[in-house]
């Protein structure tokens, strides 16, 4: 596959982004948004769903603040939603799918209801539409058995993260809970390639989550959507998504038994074959581009 990385300025910053290119045949451009503001990075999703350059077009970003791409307030939703608009036509990329995984997935969702027209499907995963189950992952976090610190667990959900060496320790010890099989030399190796950005952090969860609830509004989201979950995430557990889906009035869910808040890189052929079974049915095989 063809990944090119490339820069845009986009409200008053710079953001990095990989972009597969365009090429005969495919269907439409997906456009990923990472999760974990101030530690997120295009990476992951470019190594998640990099296979589906075969059949669409896929561009990652680094979101503002986070990895490589500038940093500047504000870090609202409102923000992030402008600056994925603001690329969308800048690339000239027509009608999209957006594929949002934990907390990128709270932007997508706040992208369809501000821009449904640009949108052929939205992918959802790992990710909520409310703070409301934000007890329950600390609570899951403190009775999973692997040594917790519940004044670090207030300071993470609160954003109230001293600089970036506190969120790099503080993060490793929830790194644990995040999978089904525990590969403790691969998370000191992921916890040295992320790129700590403790003022993004902040912002997303003493600014933005307090008052984040969608709930309301998800009927409103009439495109088709799929919701994908793996059973044993603590962070953004099952019954966020259960209420996703319902309140979807065409969402789709997808439960995957064997991964925790990452099933795209668990469980990644089964996921990928649901999400390229969701867009054969979605998407159509000719797309018109600006």
């Amino acid at each position: 596959m063809v990944q090119v990385s490339r820069t845009i300025e986009v409200g008053g910053v710079t953001l990095v982004y990989d972009d597969s290119g365009k090429s005969a045949g495919q269907r439409a451009t997906i456009v990923t948004l990472h999760g974990g503001p101030g530690m997120g990075s295009r990476a992951n999703d470019w190594a998640a769903f990099g296979p589906l350059t075969d059949e669409y077009r896929l561009i990652s970003y680094d979101q503002r603040g986070n990895s490589e791409s500038q940093g500047a307030e504000p870090y609202s939703h409102a923000q992030f939603v402008a600056d994925l608009e603001a690329l969308r036509r800048e690339l000239g990329l027509g009608k999209i799918v957006v594929l949002g995984g934990s907390y990128g997935g709270f932007i997508a969702l706040e992208y369809a209801l501000a821009h449904p027209e640009n949108l052929h499907a939205v992918i959802l995963r790992d990710t909520a539409a409310s703070n409301r189950f934000q007890g329950t992952s600390k609570e899951r976090a403190l009775g999973s058995g692997f040594p917790m610190d519940e004044e670090t667990l207030d300071r993470l959900f609160s954003g109230q993260i001293r600089d970036n060496d506190d969120f790099r320790e503080s993060f490793a010890m929830i790194q644990p809970l995040y999978t089904v099989d525990r590969d403790p030399v691969a998370e000191v190796e992921r916890l040295a390639r992320i790129p700590f950005r403790y003022k993004t952090h902040n912002w997303a969860f003493s600014r933005n989550q307090p008052t984040y609830d969608l709930v309301g509004r998800l009927p409103e989201i009439t495109l088709p959507v799929l919701v994908t979950v793996g059973r044993h995430d603590w962070i953004t557990p099952l019954e966020a998504s259960e209420e996703l889906a319902a309140g979807l009035p065409k969402g789709e869910l997808v439960v995957f038994e064997r991964s925790g808040h990452s099933p795209h890189l668990e469980e990644q052929e089964r996921y990928l074959a649901s999400v390229r079974d969701f867009l054969a049915r979605h998407v159509p095989a000719q797309v018109a581009r600006t």
